[in-house]
């Protein structure tokens, strides 16, 4: 069987990009079909912090005391381990934002609470298990795109067609978008390790010569990722899990006992860090946003913010020429022309701390020192409010005060899911 839809927006992605961007669009008066192709949101080791900048637009649409209801944690420092050394390396309680705090919350609770207040709006639908196959391509223009469901095919017809389908994206490569690799030296490892009460509560970055090791806390089991030279984990397999469980205890000391909940090498995951922007994230009838347009490294943990700063301002700038049927080329290169600065200074940044400063560790023998700014933020705590306003709010933060709010009413008829 095939079905065919026709929306003003149809976006490729469930992901927080995908999905902040249907409920703003529908809120705003625009009919708006988000595609996942996945049968629900529960995937492990995907990013879950939300920073306050992303704090403040759920504050500035009226539902963060609801969000943080929901169960999470609160961290208002990061830290440090440099061979035993801690420091702070971010301080967010003076950011000029109402949570003072990175939230730490499992990304599908986030997905699924966003889902249920789209789902308020007359314009919102979500089509889950539809995997986008292709663009409907006419005249030059796309006006839609094709996906696969367990009903059969799907064609949604479409003013605006949306890639938020993350790093891999099948939007960006149907539309042949020109993409800038700007290299990653790194992977990560991905795992589980149990958490006692008595175990510190905020996150943990420990730093040995020739060993990361990021720990985040998530209530009763940390959220560990291990990070290694690009492409090293075949060395690391060579050597056996028992090495790699005793590296974890001898890295940090207080995990003594816990790490033989890794049985084996498939209890832990691999994520294959890219960095990557398009040149130009928009063809007409077709725009990319969030890891479609750039894919950032893990590093901060800033993609998801970054992503919902992308949807926020996509929402802003498009959704009346959308509500009006006058969406033209100019309206999606001012999108890029708004966000791209932010992008590329964050993976600036992010490249720069994986050559000079991870590259170096992963590379090294011996004693680690600590390095110059990590001392400087030890003897001036007020300089630990530099790093926190650049993870925290990043380089242009987004609002929503000036988005038109319609109407609350219930799914239309033809709305999918």
């Amino acid at each position: 069987m095939s079905r065919s839809v026709e929306v003003d927006c149809a976006i490729a992605g469930g992901g927080p990009a995908g999905v902040m961007l249907g409920y703003l669009l529908a809120r705003a008066g625009v009919r708006a079909l988000v595609l996942e192709k996945h049968a629900d949101f529960l995937r492990d080791f995907r990013g879950d912090t939300i920073h306050p900048s992303t704090l403040e637009v759920m504050a500035e649409l009226g539902l963060l005391d609801e969000l943080l209801r929901l169960p999470h944690q609160e961290v208002q420092e990061i830290t440090g381990v440099v061979e035993g050394q801690e420091v702070v390396v971010a301080d967010f309680r003076h950011l000029p934002t109402r949570c003072g705090f990175v939230a730490f919350m499992p990304q599908w609770d986030f997905l699924n609470f966003m889902v249920e207040h789209g789902r308020r709006y007359r314009g919102f639908g979500l089509e889950m298990e539809a995997e986008v196959t292709g663009l409907i391509v006419e005249g030059g223009v796309v006006r839609g795109l094709r996906a696969h469901t367990p009903a059969g095919s799907l064609e949604v017809r479409a003013a605006l067609t949306v890639g938020a389908d993350g790093r891999t994206s099948t939007v960006r490569a149907e539309a042949g978008l020109p993409v800038r690799d700007l290299g990653a030296n790194i992977d990560v490892l991905w795992m589980r390790l149990p958490r006692h009460d008595s175990d510190p509560q905020r996150p943990l970055g420990h730093f040995r010569r020739g060993r990361v090791l990021v720990m985040l806390n998530r209530g009763d089991y940390w959220q560990c990722g291990f990070v290694i030279a690009k492409g090293g984990r075949a060395e690391l397999e060579r050597g056996g899990i028992a090495a790699f469980r005793a590296e974890l205890e001898r890295i940090a000391p207080f995990l003594a006992g816990r790490a033989d909940v890794l049985a084996d090498w498939s209890t832990v995951r691999t994520l294959e860090v890219a960095v990557d922007r398009l040149t130009r994230w928009s063809r007409p009838g077709l725009l990319c946003i969030g890891d479609s347009a750039h894919a950032m490294s893990p590093i901060g943990g800033v993609g998801i913010n970054l992503a919902i700063q992308d949807a926020v301002a996509t929402a802003r700038l498009l959704a009346r020429p959308l509500r009006a049927g006058e969406l033209s080329s100019r309206h999606l290169v001012r999108v890029q022309q708004r966000r791209e600065p932010a992008a590329r200074w964050t993976q600036m940044l992010q490249v720069a701390i994986q050559q000079r400063i991870l590259g170096r560790v992963l590379e090294g023998a011996g004693p680690l020192a600590m390095p110059l700014p990590l001392r400087l933020l030890r003897w001036f705590p007020v300089l630990r409010r530099l790093p926190a306003r650049v993870l925290g709010l990043g380089f242009r933060p987004e609002h929503v005060e000036d988005l038109e709010q319609v109407e609350t009413l219930k799914p239309a008829p033809w709305i999918p899911g």
